[in-house]
């Protein structure tokens, strides 16, 4: 393909394209750490604009707020990085475009940022299907700043994989 982006993610965000396609749904992403990799790497492959909606890159705080509807109180007792505002950014990026499924990803690429509590590497990913619970993961994974994206790229296309595989079998 583009060579952009290692051939192992773009078969499995071709696969997510075809997924979505066979099942009529626009797909948007809602992302922090990851800066609108998920949306970059799914526009590398050709035809995806008849399932790809729109991307929000929700890196400030304010823009998580504003643009995808994670609530003030969330931010201040959970964090940007946490479950919970995973959760709302995937949910409020469904609501705010009317789609059918939505990734956001949030968390601590560093090399700094990190904590005790969220070190570097921790990253929350929560995918939204209409119809169907909201998915959850928490990852921690090791590396440099663009090997933290990366893997987080390919776990939000993982666990989109499973959703959309889960609201087949629903």
């Amino acid at each position: 393909m583009s060579g952009l982006f290692p051939a192992d993610l773009e078969a499995r965000a071709t696969r997510v394209l075809e997924s979505c396609r066979r099942r009529g749904l626009t797909l948007v992403t809602a992302e922090s750490c990851t800066g609108g990799l998920i949306a970059g790497l799914l526009t590398e492959i050709p035809g995806s604009s008849d399932v790809l909606g729109c991307g929000f890159v929700t890196y400030a705080d304010a823009a998580k707020v504003g643009l995808v509807g994670v609530r003030p109180s969330t931010l201040d007792s959970d964090g940007a990085v946490s479950e919970r505002t995973a959760r709302e950014m995937a949910e409020g990026a469904l609501a705010a475009t009317g789609a059918g499924v939505a990734v956001a990803v949030t968390g601590v690429a560093g090399p700094g940022g990190g904590s005790e509590a969220k070190p570097v590497g921790t990253v929350h990913i929560a995918v939204a299907l209409e119809g169907s619970p909201t998915l959850h993961a928490r990852q921690g994974f090791m590396g440099d700043r663009t090997q933290i994206r990366l893997k987080s790229v390919a776990a939000a296309l993982a666990l989109l994989e499973r959703g959309l595989g889960e609201a087949v079998a629903a």
